[in-house]
């Protein structure tokens, strides 16, 4: 029988640890896979926009969070209800030099972090919680019901050389915010069984070494016999050095070591090492902002939640810049829906299928505010947008129900897809290219 350990490895790592070999060596695992192949067409890449690509942590949730009440575009109507709580109080932040208003915990994010921090205004079109699916899936505007993480992952992985395709989930905490790849379900990997996984005394970070060497070894006659000088030169431009890779494992040991649990912040550990391992190119977190307070008395838990996830944001914007990561990596959140912010809430909150609140955090997305908030019905939801610029806009050419589908469209136009691909892969709404970079 297969052992848990051994299922994990061949997730992480794929059928014979080929991603093992490639982390060991530096080369990719479809060089290894294929070495005589992979020559033939070297340094080709699969990626209209390489120079774009970025890795993707990406935050969903299927409690409905109420990130949308305490963020820039909900403090410009007086009968939007927010927290009382102190810490939460209403706090002007500036982004890229334009005054905005938020609760307090957004306004001391690093000026650094907020100049890349893009608040959306979306329209879900769902009050159901186990409705997740369909909401990563933009509601049934992907082609073959592929949900985001995985278009951005199919998209991206051959630009940046990932071990495989698919992306990995760390926190989901019901099914309904599992990932799906092609149809098929992807295992949860929580962060604690990474770290028991890979730094174990017989784990596999610990024989990168050997491996590396071992590996080089049958490449050899290849490497000296068929491939050409510019062959060669790209392959050395690839192979880690003895060095790099004894520096390498030390750091992937001692940062996994450091995980005590499955919480946010570990999750964020354990995603960066991932990303620094090259395993995938999306990877799946759940950071808890507020949840399901229907009975919220005194919206206590979207506070204090809101603060610990603001936190937490700032913390995975230290790890990546001192991974020298910041220009490599793309936060995005996506959740089922928003809360209701009308009067009347203060003891809690009800589902808004209008209005939902995405966070983008990164180089090549230009930080502000996609669309706005207008009444609807009894409460509050997304206005339509105008394309060119992000704003709302009565005139839009964007409406509130494309809002969904356009996000989708701008990450993968952000992150260097051709706008031919896009339209083949989600079929409504358009790239908001006011916020491209």
């Amino acid at each position: 029988m297969i052992s848990r350990r051994q299922a994990l490895l061949s997730t992480l790592f794929g059928t014979g640890m080929i991603g093992l070999r490639a982390l060991a060596t530096g080369l990719p695992a479809s060089f290894l896979l294929n070495p005589r192949r992979a020559l033939a067409s070297v340094p080709a890449s699969g990626c209209p926009d390489a120079s774009k690509a970025q890795f993707v942590i990406f935050n969903t949730s299927g409690q409905g969070d109420p990130i949308n009440a305490n963020v820039p575009g909900t403090y410009d109507d007086a009968k939007v209800v927010h927290s009382a709580d102190p810490s939460m109080a209403p706090t002007q932040l500036k982004i890229l030099g334009k005054t905005l208003t938020a609760a307090a915990p957004w306004a001391a994010l690093p000026q650094a972090v907020l100049d890349r921090t893009c608040f959306w205004h979306l329209k879900t079109d769902t009050p159901v919680h186990p409705k997740e699916p369909d909401v990563l899936q933009l509601m049934g505007a992907t082609a073959a019901g592929e949900m985001l993480p995985s278009l951005l992952a199919k998209q991206l992985s051959s630009c940046l050389g990932t071990i495989q395709t698919q992306p990995l989930c760390l926190g989901a905490t019901t099914p309904a915010e599992s990932l799906s790849f092609g149809g098929s379900a992807l295992p949860i990997i929580p962060a604690l069984a990474l770290k028991s996984t890979l730094t174990s005394a017989a784990g596999p970070l610990t024989d990168l070494q050997p491996l590396r060497d071992e590996t080089l070894n049958q490449l050899y006659d290849l490497y000296k016999n068929e491939a050409t000088p510019s062959q060669q030169a790209y392959i050395d431009s690839l192979v880690t050095s003895q060095r790099e890779i004894r520096n390498l494992d030390q750091k992937l040991l001692s940062s996994l070591s450091s995980i005590t649990d499955n919480s946010p912040a570990s999750q964020m550990l354990a995603a960066v090492t991932l990303i620094q391992m090259k395993v995938t190119p999306v990877i799946s977190v759940h950071i808890p902002f507020g949840g399901d307070n229907h009975r919220d008395a005194g919206l206590a838990d979207e506070s204090s939640q809101t603060v610990a996830g603001v936190q937490t944001i700032a913390a995975l914007m230290a790890l990546l810049e001192s991974a020298g990561l910041s220009d490599r990596v793309l936060f995005a959140s996506l959740n089922v829906f928003g809360r209701t912010l009308g009067p009347g809430n203060a003891d809690g909150r009800q589902h808004n299928e209008n209005h939902q609140v995405s966070v983008t955090i990164g180089k090549p997305i230009r930080g502000g505010v996609v669309g706005g908030l207008a009444p609807v019905a009894k409460d509050y939801g997304a206005t339509s947008v105008d394309s060119k610029t992000g704003s709302s806009s009565d005139q839009g050419d964007v409406s509130a129900g494309e809002t969904l589908a356009s996000y989708g469209q701008t990450l993968l136009a952000a992150l260097g897809v051709d706008r031919a691909i896009i339209a083949g892969q989600i079929k409504s709404g358009k790239v908001i290219s006011g916020v491209l970079t």
